[in-house]
């Protein structure tokens, strides 16, 4: 199967909900690779690489988020590769 990269910015009430950790142990469990950050503006940004499946799966639950979060919306932009090869959770 084909590895994909993408970037992702989700809005909403999305920090300080334990979003971008419930992102890294996603990602982890589907052997993704990337990171996640929160943003000045209140947004999360997310750039995540791996099999195309697993990458559209993790897509999906951002939508979603953990329990806590309410995303109003989220931006996805396909990316070339940047070769990470673990996850994690940036400043």
């Amino acid at each position: 199967m084909a590895r994909v990269g993408v970037h992702a910015l989700v809005s909403g009430r999305v920090q300080g909900v334990y979003y971008r950790q419930s992102t890294a142990l996603h990602a982890e469990r589907l052997a993704l690779a990337g990171w996640v950050r929160n943003l000045a503006d209140g947004r999360v940004e997310v750039w995540v690489e791996g099999e195309e499946a697993a990458v559209r799966e993790l897509a999906d639950w951002l939508r979603q988020g953990p329990e806590r979060a309410l995303v109003d919306g989220v931006e996805l932009e396909e990316v070339v590769l940047q070769g990470f090869v673990d996850f994690c959770v940036r400043g």
